[in-house]
């Protein structure tokens, strides 16, 4: 499946294939349609992170030039991130040359702030935890001003950080954009709201979708946290009461729901927390009925995830059916609907 290389003027005329998995049913429908597939009572939930500039350019103290990409910050301040050698965006991640050594102890600097190696991490010399000197206001400030969002090979040109933002983002915890919302415009949730569709929102810490090393991608996503409100737990209780269906806006929200509820027997709990949930074939959703995403190819750990709600010949029957007709993937790309009519 082609990537898309650049977001679009009108996500609301994006493509939608939505997939009925009981039917085994496949239908080309566009994102404006998502409210006639909804029905009223159900209850559609987003992912309101936002997206911080996580790709830091730098140089050694040998003035070897250096990527930094945040992976998340941790509870004692530090960060765990992923080590990239010379260049940037334009080469694929895979393709980009091996970084210097970095030990714990070793100093570096990244758009002008003063870093140090805390720690290196399995499986990958390149996967460390890194501590800034500065702090606070200071750090977010210097990352703002000299950091780039996270961005690979298929796009067109640099990106702007608002290209990688949902039209409802809040905290900044994203690494990467929760892209699943990308296409849910202002204008379509209010339509959705017209038509009786409750929303509700969490926040959870997307991470890094890709590293370009075969060991550190099969860690991938790694244990990320959330932030559940108790509205939106009560949401989720009333819908379900009322025989509506939860539907998540990508798979950051399903591991959120679901990652929570299983840590208290089934049921959903209010509050932050830190998920290791990994989904995928077997896994049956407790708390979620269906999942609006973007398209994934077979092979990709977000095809993988995908399973959860969707048996693997089917999905990979919509995705030859996607890419057939032109389907686009990847952040800027098309999307998908997992839900039962």
């Amino acid at each position: 499946m082609k990537p898309a290389r650049w977001p679009v003027d009108q996500p609301e005329e994006g493509r939608l294939l939505h997939v009925e998995p009981r039917e085994g049913r496949l239908t080309d429908a566009r994102v404006a349609d998502l409210p006639s597939l909804l029905r009223d009572g159900d209850l559609l939930v987003v992912n309101d992170a936002a997206t911080f500039p996580a790709s830091l350019l730098g140089r050694t103290v040998l003035g070897e030039r250096i990527e930094l990409r945040l992976l998340s910050q941790e509870p004692d301040g530090t960060w765990l991130a992923v080590l990239f050698g010379a260049g940037d965006w334009r080469k694929r991640t895979e393709d980009r040359p091996t970084p210097p050594a970095m030990p714990a102890g070793t100093r570096f600097t990244v758009v002008g702030l003063p870093v140090r190696v805390v720690e290196v991490l399995p499986p990958s010399p390149r996967f460390l935890r890194v501590a800034f000197e500065e702090e606070g206001a200071g750090l977010w400030s210097a990352l703002y001003q000299g950091g780039r969002p996270v961005q690979y090979a298929h796009t067109l040109a640099p990106l702007s950080l608002w290209h990688v933002q949902t039209g409802y983002g809040a905290r900044p915890w994203a690494t990467e954009a929760p892209s699943a919302g990308l296409p849910l415009t202002w204008n379509l949730l209010l339509t959705l709201r017209r038509r009786g569709v409750r929303l509700a929102s969490l926040t959870h810490a997307t991470g890094l979708s890709s590293t370009g090393d075969e060991a550190l991608d099969a860690l991938l996503p790694r244990p990320e946290r959330s932030d559940i409100p108790a509205a939106t737990v009560a949401q989720v209780e009333a819908t379900r009461a009322a025989g509506g269906r939860v539907v998540a806006v990508g798979t950051t929200v399903v591991r959120a729901l679901e990652g929570r509820a299983a840590m208290n027997g089934g049921r959903l709990v209010a509050g932050e927390s830190v998920t290791d949930l990994l989904l995928g074939p077997g896994f049956v959703p407790r708390v979620v009925s269906g999942l609006f995403t973007g398209m994934h190819e077979p092979g990709t750990s977000h095809f993988a995830l995908l399973q959860a709600f969707c048996s693997r010949t089917l999905l990979r029957e919509a995705s030859a059916h996607a890419e057939a007709r032109g389907y686009l993937g990847h952040e800027f790309g098309d999307s998908c609907l997992l839900l039962d009519a």
